[in-house]
């Protein structure tokens, strides 16, 4: 790149050059998420972002960082925990032990209830 191109912080001869700043429509683009919700998350404090005055902004190194938090690795190896409850357990308890566990109340035998309204149409604040 011609050094005329590349921006540099006033008053640094040869310092870092400035990173480039995205909008949110562009890291939106990049993750195939809207605007708004780029936007949002960084309003809440969920991803990291620059605030240049009111506005959002973003730098290369902050969407690494939102695709490393959004990452999911699986929790075991599939190949490891098939082969195991293949080995230990008949059929019959390999479906068993792939459901989650059901209710530990007794169900009720008589009629449903419903819940008081927790306001009335007409309430008045005194």
């Amino acid at each position: 790149m011609p050094p005329a191109l590349v921006r540099r912080l006033p008053g640094s001869e040869g310092g870092a050059p400035l990173p480039r700043l995205y909008r949110p429509e562009e890291i939106a683009e990049a993750l195939g998420r809207s605007a708004w919700w780029v936007k949002d998350r960084a309003r809440r404090g969920l991803i990291p972002h620059t605030r240049v005055g009111r506005a959002y902004r973003f730098t290369a190194a902050h969407l690494a960082e939102i695709v490393r938090l959004h990452e999911e690795r699986p929790k075991r190896s599939v190949s490891s925990t098939t082969a195991s409850l293949e080995a230990t357990s008949p059929p019959a308890a390999r479906t068993r032990a792939a459901r989650p566990p059901g209710p530990t109340t007794a169900p009720t035998t008589g009629r449903l209830r419903a819940r008081p309204p927790r306001r009335t149409q007409y309430e008045t604040v005194a």
